[in-house]
């Protein structure tokens, strides 16, 4: 149904045939409650269309200029606004990085007490052809001489292990262990392993 709609909304031939079946429907007895459901239109549309073809018959269906809501923001502000988004948010008072639609929408509503959304905002910014970055953090920089201070070297480990690991007798290659003997006839005795059997 969805896409049906679209089709019709399309062109402006298909949107004047949509209006003349509606008219049609209500002259033919249903109710607009019922055109607009059955045609998927708000029910006070049809009551428009039945109105301006009373008027203005077959020409009335046709799609005048549309008006739509008057601007919250007059000429002047708005090229206050394109000059002002020029430059970086914070030359505006605003404690930011990069303009967004939310920064605007609050430096507009302080400067000129018009509250805008933010995505009116962001058609502001289509207006003026901006395109959209997205911010990066900003990573601290390392500080050299900090960074050599905590850097493990040869020399700084020599001192605490007595030398590289791998390297030289360990204590447990001094010791002697004592260790069970076991026979050929399978009696086991404990005896001392001494320097000399070795």
């Amino acid at each position: 149904m969805l896409g049906l709609q679209q089709e019709i909304q399309r062109s402006e031939e298909s949107r004047y045939d949509h209006r003349l079946h509606g008219v049609l429907l209500v002259a033919q007895g249903m109710t607009c409650p019922e055109v607009a459901r059955l045609l998927g239109d708000a029910p006070r549309s049809v009551e428009n269309w039945g109105h301006r073809f009373d008027r203005e018959r077959l020409a009335g269906l046709t799609a005048g200029e549309r008006s739509g809501r008057p601007s919250r923001l007059d000429e002047k502000q708005v090229k206050e606004i394109n000059r002002v988004l020029r430059a970086k948010p914070a030359d505006a008072g605003m404690r930011v990085n990069l303009w967004d639609g939310k920064t605007l929408s609050a430096w507009i509503d302080k400067t000129y007490g018009v509250q805008l959304g933010v995505r009116q905002c962001q058609r502001l910014f289509r207006q003026f052809e901006f395109r959209l970055r997205k911010p990066r953090p900003v990573l601290a920089r390392a500080d050299p001489a900090r960074q050599k201070k905590h850097k493990k070297t040869p020399q700084a480990d020599a001192g605490r292990h007595g030398g590289p690991v791998g390297f030289g007798r360990s204590a447990l290659s001094a010791a002697r262990i004592a260790l069970p003997d076991v026979g050929s006839a399978g009696d086991q005795g404990s005896r001392r392993v001494s320097s000399s059997d070795s």
